[in-house]
């Protein structure tokens, strides 16, 4: 049989879960009350169907390390990562399209790709596998296979699929996509039982997906070939690594597969399916996996409550008290606190979007930072001053650096740091300390076999996470807006 590649789409910033989804660190990397995060548990449950080898990523290029981090944590290399790297969003249509050429090119035209989410929860494994089997037949006779979810309520917030003609063994040749619906046409949806909610998965076999493209977005398969073209393809420790290149892929189309290809094509089968799923699209969804106290409440964090009722608060590092509170979302980070009313839990990413319009931080960034190397926490900042907690992995180095605008004093609180200061290279032991002008070439590195834990105060006119010049990186990254 052909091979199965499971390509897991990991874009989005997941703006209805903000302020714990942020752009720097979106939907699938946030943690479940099992503290699996949803990549990961789409990485697992893609990675352990029968004969699956090597899992292909399509994320973006500023998250891959974090990407491999979460991969890391939950296997043992069982499965080779290869990965697309996009340098921005470019909707999910590229995305496809990028992955059926590597996998051509690699795998051959007759392997089959998996196209699936990496922000949704599938509960039912089981069900889940036998699913991909069925879908992996249909699209063995040439069908764009798609999973459609039984519906289980009235849904607004999903778009449905009509299904048309039997194609046996359960399977329907589909109708037609739809939009997402009003609550009345959603109520005849559910009562009518020929739509299903549309998960956004997809069983395809390579040939037939690009020819599909070729006939119906010829546009998109040929600006996607030529931008691959362009790339640049490298061995990694795990698999492959294709970087787009940016020039090209901002000539692509920015559309979805459902638009681009599913809608005109004639060859699209749907899988009436029940696994358990949920797209975890708001804090609503993400409340109805906790259980509930007597009074429909669901805590996360210590609180005190008094006359509170069917309300969700996240707060695991600060005592939360209330007082005559009713279906209310309260969800508390370092540095944002979001209170909802879980009615209209949706609009959360207008939130989001005007933090966006105004240039905020908390858009984009959490105080926390993961990078290559390990983790930055912003602890105060103020006018000229920022005081940040730097954490780096043994082994791992920040690039070769200098800031025009800014002094760092750096105070090593454990274990040992190889610092590069203008012409000179010393250890740094715990309790030690050096200070570095601005202007001045430096790096960090962690020669030790434990964390490296320092405390770094900034000080100077300009403060911004964009003054930064690097010069030599391990990670290969090129000058950006980042720490490291």
């Amino acid at each position: 049989m052909s091979v199965l590649i499971p390509c897991i789409i990991a874009g989005g910033a997941g703006t209805r879960l903000w302020p714990v989804s942020r752009e720097a660190m979106p939907k699938p990397f946030m943690r479940l009350a099992d503290g699996i995060s949803l990549l990961q548990k789409t990485f697992l449950r893609a990675s352990t169907l029968p004969g699956v080898e090597r899992v292909l990523t399509v994320t973006n290029r500023e998250v891959v390390f974090r990407t491999q981090d979460e991969y890391r944590q939950v296997d043992s290399q069982r499965v080779a990562l290869d990965f697309i790297l996009e340098p921005f969003g470019r909707n999910t249509a590229p995305a496809i399209a990028a992955a059926a050429l590597h996998c051509a090119r690699v795998h051959g035209e007759d392997s089959v790709l998996l196209v699936l989410p990496a922000d949704h929860l599938i509960e039912d494994q089981a069900a889940f596998a036998t699913a991909v089997e069925q879908a992996r037949q249909l699209a063995g006779q040439g069908w764009l296979t798609t999973f459609g979810l039984q519906p289980t309520r009235a849904e607004t917030g999903f778009g449905y699929i009509e299904q048309g003609q039997p194609l046996g063994d359960g399977a329907y040749q589909v109708e037609r996509f739809v939009e997402k619906p009003d609550a009345t046409t959603a109520q005849a949806y559910l009562q009518g039982g020929r739509h299903l909610w549309n998960a956004g998965m997809f069983c395809l076999r390579v040939d037939t997906l690009l020819h599909e493209l070729q006939l119906h977005a010829p546009d998109i398969l040929q600006s996607v070939t030529h931008c691959l073209a362009q790339s640049e393809t490298k061995q990694g420790s795990t698999g492959l690594q294709v970087e787009l290149d940016a020039q090209s892929f901002e000539q692509v189309a920015d559309i979805s597969i459902d638009y681009a290809l599913m809608e005109p094509s004639t060859q699209v089968a749907v899988l009436p399916c029940d696994m358990g799923w949920s797209d975890i699209g708001c804090w609503e969804a993400v409340r109805e996996l906790r259980p509930a106290d007597a009074l429909g409440n669901h805590c996360n964090g210590e609180t005190v409550l008094h006359d509170v009722s069917n309300c969700y608060i996240d707060s695991p590092r600060r005592l939360v008290g209330a007082v005559g509170l009713d279906n209310l979302i309260v969800i508390d980070t370092p540095d944002a606190l979001l209170i909802a009313d879980a009615a209209r839990s949706q609009e959360v990413k207008l939130i989001a979007q005007q933090l966006k319009r105004q240039g905020h931080d908390a858009y984009r960034l959490h105080r926390s930072v993961n990078r290559p190397w390990g983790l930055y926490t912003v602890l105060e900042e103020g006018a000229r001053f920022k005081i940040k907690r730097i954490m780096v992995r043994p082994g791992e180095s920040l690039s070769l650096q200098m800031h025009h605008h800014r002094s760092e004093h750096w105070i090593v609180v454990s274990g040992m740091a190889c610092v590069t200061n203008g012409e000179e290279e010393f250890l740094l032991d715990t309790n030690e300390s050096t200070f570095i002008k601005p202007g001045r070439t430096h790096r960090l590195t962690n020669p030790g076999v434990i964390d490296l834990v320092m405390i770094e105060v900034q000080s100077g006119e300009y403060l911004g996470e964009d003054d930064i010049v690097r010069f030599t990186d391990i990670y290969g990254r090129a000058p950006a807006a980042a720490i490291g």
